[in-house]
């Protein structure tokens, strides 16, 4: 009989540094009210010492510790993350090697801020067919990779890390699904470019910013038009089902737009950008763990929610799953 991956577990974990607003205006030309009027941000977490495969394993041990769950269990790991500490090995490997999953398969997968909706299908289709337990973690330390000069995307982003259990059950819960790129349009955001000709035998190149760069008004228009319109493919016919959305926490603004074009109540767009700034690949995943802790969420009692992730690649991503 074929098994299907159901959420059992959600772990976090961020920073424990915070720095709000009013201390980004210390050091760029910038200002709280600035900053929140046109994001919703008014803090995030900044790594001092730890790199991203730290956050993930702590997130690994939290799964493991939460849902008693012994590390030889686990059959497959996948991190999301566009700010891994090496090339090579993968983020993922060092959270398999940290945390003893002898018997795990490790990858890492690059979608930027739709990262932890790729993993987690990536992460079902293993166990219909055949895998037995899974992590799946978004991870990211984006503080590393940005110009913090730039006022228009410094004050954007945080880092942090989520992740859940996958476990194999018989009855389906992850519904639906709407992954798409559009590569046409990667320019859009870009980060960590590496020069292919540094060699003896290459030719020289003019320099490029490894330092994320992103235009913000494409990125915008992009999750307000075609992330809707996935979301509204996706939902068709569910909608009065859905108990709640769990979006992509870039900007506060982009969750008011979205909502107004599907005519949803707001209420139902669960919300923590104000905490954490846009952590990429682990914003979904934290803002799940945090529901679950509220209460707002109780694994294993059906609640059904969309998740949907969108960002450079171009990428997004979204999936309609019972809890």
């Amino acid at each position: 009989m074929m098994k299907f991956g159901k959420i059992t577990a959600t772990a976090s974990y961020v920073p424990e540094q915070i720095v709000t607003n009013d201390q980004l205006a210390q050091i760029m030309d910038t200002s709280d009210e600035w900053i929140y009027s046109r994001t919703g941000i008014k803090e995030r977490h900044i790594v001092t010492t730890e790199n991203t495969s730290d956050l993930c394993i702590e997130v690994a041990n939290r799964l493991l510790a939460k849902s008693q769950t012994k590390p030889e269990e686990i059959s497959f790991i996948i991190v999301a993350t566009m700010s891994p500490d090496y090339h090579s090995p993968s983020v993922a490997c060092l959270v398999q090697g940290a945390i003893g999953a002898t018997n795990a398969l490790a990858f890492d997968l690059s979608a930027a801020c739709a990262g932890f909706v790729y993993a987690l299908s990536m992460g079902e289709k293993l166990i219909r067919t055949g895998s037995g337990k899974g992590l799946v973690i978004g991870g990211e330390v984006i503080s590393k990779v940005l110009d913090w000069q730039d006022r228009s995307t410094a004050v954007l982003f945080g880092d942090g890390a989520g992740g859940v259990l996958l476990e194999p059950v018989e009855q389906q819960h992850l519904l639906k699904e709407s992954i798409h790129a559009d590569g046409s349009r990667a320019m859009s955001l870009t980060s960590g470019y590496v020069n292919s000709h540094n060699n003896p035998y290459g030719h020289a190149q003019p320099p490029q910013n490894a330092c994320l760069s992103m235009i913000g008004r494409d990125i915008f228009d992009f999750a307000t038009r075609d992330v809707v319109q996935s979301l509204a493919a996706l939902i068709e016919g569910e909608k009065e089902q859905i108990d709640y959305f769990l979006l992509h926490q870039a900007n506060s603004r982009i969750l008011d737009k979205i909502a107004r074009k599907l005519q949803i109540d707001r209420s139902k767009f669960l919300q923590n950008v104000e905490k954490y700034g846009n952590t990429s690949a682990a914003t979904i995943p934290i803002l799940l763990d945090e529901a679950v802790a509220a209460g707002t969420i109780v694994l294993g009692d059906n609640q059904t929610v969309v998740l949907s992730g969108f960002g450079g690649g171009l990428t997004w991503a979204s999936v309609l799953l019972t809890l």
